[in-house]
């Protein structure tokens, strides 16, 4: 790689170019475009979440003032936030949505060997939502509640690596479970929801597709022991047992057994009950599995810390969608130059490092790989002492 490149320029070589051009003419997004190709909105934008931009005019303003280092990113003209503003309302969201698609399928191939610490091969998914808040006399497309709007990020998070393996933004107003009816059920794949997620209907269809789900037990819930198994309550397993349902309605949404696990937290000492359609694992092994679901929560938290979606840059409907789809592509991006260039740093710590060093000139590698402890050199006998008097 040419170290004559800025540090921004070689990341964005990671970017499938030749792919994004043909989902640009899927939506024909460069019709009629004289001054912002849709390259270069990507790059301004990823700029914007790099060096955390807040505004369309902190945006400007930073760009202007390293003008001689423009045309290094990729951008031909000067970047003006009335260019941009219309940019983000007029091209269909769409388009950040397939690039985003784009760069996880190859961020999930990177990361598909790494290890969740338990002794499985399949595939881990962790299912969640967040709610972004707005103002509701500016977005009034997002209703939540009668004073605020808000949109919601459904996300499906692959484990492995905490690669986004599927996003929903809807308002605020759609319930979490409404999202297992979007998705495209994987074989032999674990799906580890919370308690927001128990629709039994919906779970017997995740089921009938060959799939596993790990979710918690509502209080209350109306069910019958079938038999039990062998319980483990020196390693906090109360009982595992296979349940039918009581109720006439919910007996014929999930019409087969469940399994049912109540594991003592030995560590905070609080009492979970787990179900699941899964029938051989290990209860631990279950209990780990719903341990692991908090990637997806630290998820969550990371972007709302480190990428730029709480304030946003328009307020229309495609605005916003398109300013979250390029912080997410931005995330993606960067897992895959840490993979890529084997880098030890943390995706915290890099994208540190790039906020203050996007147009220095040096080696992505070097720059990005921290800096191992220099070795104690042994001390020369013969050298005299400053301060022996």
């Amino acid at each position: 790689m040419n170290v004559g490149k800025t540090l921004f320029s070689q990341v964005m070589e990671f970017v499938p170019w030749t792919s994004f051009t043909r989902i640009v003419d899927r939506y024909s997004g460069n019709a009629g475009v004289r001054r912002m190709s849709c390259a270069e909105q990507f790059r301004v934008m990823a700029f914007a979440q790099l060096t955390w931009r807040e505004s369309l005019r902190d945006i400007e303003v930073t760009l202007g003032a390293n003008a001689n280092k423009r045309y290094a990113m990729g951008l031909r003209h000067e970047v003006h936030r009335s260019t941009l503003a219309d940019a983000n309302d007029s091209r269909d969201w769409r388009l950040w949505s397939d690039l985003a698609a784009l760069l996880i399928r190859r961020a999930r191939k990177l990361y598909r060997d790494e290890d969740l610490g338990l002794d499985l091969t399949n595939t881990v998914y962790a299912l969640d939502a967040t709610t972004i808040d707005l103002c509701l006399s500016l977005f009034d497309w997002a209703p939540f509640r009668s004073t605020k709007a808000a949109v919601k990020m459904h996300t499906l998070l692959d484990l492995r690596g905490a690669i986004p393996a599927c996003i929903h933004i809807s308002d605020g107003k759609m319930h979490e479970v409404n999202v297992l009816d979007l998705l495209r059920i994987e074989a032999g794949a674990f799906y580890v929801m919370d308690r927001g997620y128990l629709d039994f209907a919906r779970l017997y269809r995740l089921h009938q597709s060959g799939a596993f789900f790990v979710t918690r037990a509502k209080r209350g819930m109306d069910a019958r022991r079938v038999y039990s198994g062998a319980a483990d309550r020196i390693n906090g397993v109360i009982c595992d047992q296979a349940i039918a349902l009581n109720g006439f309605y919910v007996a014929k949404d999930y019409p087969e057994h469940l399994r049912r696990i109540r594991f003592k937290d030995p560590t905070s000492g609080k009492t979970l009950v787990f179900l699941t359609n899964n029938t051989t694992l290990p209860p631990l092994t279950i209990a780990a599995l719903y341990k692991n679901r908090w990637q997806v929560e630290l998820f969550f938290k990371w972007i709302k810390q480190h990428l730029r979606i709480k304030k946003f840059l328009g307020t229309s409907e495609n605005a916003v969608k398109t300013q979250i789809w390029c912080a997410v592509s931005t995330y993606v991006l960067i897992a895959i130059v840490k993979k890529e260039l084997q880098l030890n740093a943390s995706l915290y710590t890099l994208l540190q490092i790039l906020s203050v060093s996007v147009f220095e000139k040096t080696e992505i590698s070097c720059a990005l790989q921290l800096d191992s402890p220099a070795p104690d050199l042994p001390l020369r006998t013969d050298q005299l002492n400053l301060f022996n008097f």
